[in-house]
């Protein structure tokens, strides 16, 4: 069964407001990263102790987020769940919207963005940092030519190929960004082999939850219904990589729990920390691992997509949650020079570094996650990323009929 794809229309009112009111928010967005390189970060909440702040916590995740947003399109080309095709492009278009705000949040927080140039013509190789330039690159143009197979049907034929190099291109860009942290050992918390699977782990829950947000937006402003079992795949999808996700921080702090050298910041982190603690017991695995495995398994709201739709929020929440505590609490927590010994000196050595984030920084953060509505608002408006019926799918294709169109 052929499902052909159309843009939205765009007429009424509501979506004229709605794109006014993402521009506007971008704008300020950038408003605030020109104050912020116009008078430096000496404005912000950033000091020499915590060098990345909120707008890292942003972008990280709208990064990680961009790679798990291709779960579907992956399903479709990779594994055969053909039912997943006319919904592949809506989810390449999401992840292209997604790297590209989360690399603009990214470069507008560093200061002077015109030095990307040298990182682009002068690598070191040595640096995970340099590695990440050529895995954000590739992805990039790896998911637009997949897009170009899924649209243009010349070019049909190259679908499955085209996605399962953006599949296996998405692990590897994961992978490099946990190991930014991993590979790091400046700080107590990172330095860890889990970080690369856990980030994986992580993209899944992510991309797939903003993904679902979307659809359902979709279906409910356009006035066209989700097929009942697309919907129940998607929500139990979520639920195991929800799943996966929780396992897999417990897994990290238990690992860290094991090493009497790690105690003292697992501790901070889990307990006395202050803000951190009740991020992650309250923001991360309540309302944002426990929440919504309730929510997307319990019988009575399994089949809600008001009940799905605010699983997927909290999963967003609770992943910047887990991003805030990943990227500010391992910095608050001051390296240990001796261990054994306590060091305190007039630089802060052996102090727990404070840190509270600017409005700026807030704006910035916001800014980015409008940029991606802006995107998909205009890409949805203008191209043929939907299907014209949410409510019939074609049935999936056994891994012989899979092999065989390759």
């Amino acid at each position: 069964m052929k499902i052909a794809l159309r843009q939205i229309e765009g007429r009424s009112p509501a979506y004229w407001l709605l794109l006014a009111g993402l521009l506007l928010v971008t704008a300020i967005g950038l408003a605030a990263a020109w104050t912020m390189e116009h008078h430096g970060h000496v404005i912000t909440g950033m000091n020499n102790q915590i060098v990345w702040g909120l707008p890292h916590v942003f972008a990280v995740f709208l990064v990680v987020a961009a790679s798990g947003a291709l779960n579907v399109a992956s399903m479709a080309s990779v594994f055969g769940k053909t039912a997943f095709k006319p919904l592949a492009p809506l989810s390449a278009l999401l992840a292209i919207a997604l790297l590209a705000s989360g690399l603009a949040v990214l470069m507008l927080d560093l200061g002077r963005p015109d030095r990307l140039i040298v990182a682009m013509t002068h690598y070191n190789f040595k640096s995970i940092f340099a590695w990440n330039v050529v895995l954000y690159s590739g992805f990039m143009g790896l998911v637009v030519a997949y897009l170009w197979t899924m649209m243009e049907r010349r070019m049909n034929a190259w679908s499955s190929w085209a996605g399962l190099a953006a599949f296996v291109w998405r692990l590897l860009l994961t992978t490099g960004t946990g190991s930014i942290f991993g590979f790091l050992i400046g700080r107590q918390a990172f330095g860890s082999a889990l970080m690369g699977p856990m980030f994986i782990v992580y993209s899944l829950s992510y991309g797939l939850a903003i993904f679902l947000l979307v659809l359902l937006a979709i279906s409910r402003w356009t006035d066209r219904p989700l097929a009942a079992d697309m919907f129940a795949r998607l929500v139990r999808l979520l639920a195991i990589f929800v799943a996966c996700a929780a396992y897999f921080v417990l897994l990290y702090h238990l690992t860290n729990l094991y090493f009497a050298k790690q105690h003292g910041l697992e501790r901070f982190l889990l307990l006395d920390g202050g803000l951190y603690p009740a991020l992650f017991w309250i923001g991360q695995m309540a309302l944002g691992s426990l929440l919504p495995l309730t929510l997307l398994l319990h019988p009575r709201s399994r089949g809600s997509h008001a009940a799905a739709a605010g699983a997927a929020l909290l999963v967003v929440a609770g992943g910047m949650a887990q991003m805030y505590i990943t990227i500010i609490g391992s910095q608050a927590y001051p390296l240990p020079l001796f261990p054994g010994f306590e060091v305190s000196s007039s630089f802060s050595d052996g102090v727990i570094n404070a840190y509270t984030p600017s409005l700026l920084e807030w704006l910035l953060g916001f800014g980015g996650f409008a940029l991606v509505g802006v995107i998909v608002v205009l890409a949805l408006k203008w191209l043929g990323f939907v299907p014209t019926r949410l409510d019939q799918f074609p049935p999936d294709s056994s891994p012989h009929d899979l092999a065989a169109s390759r």
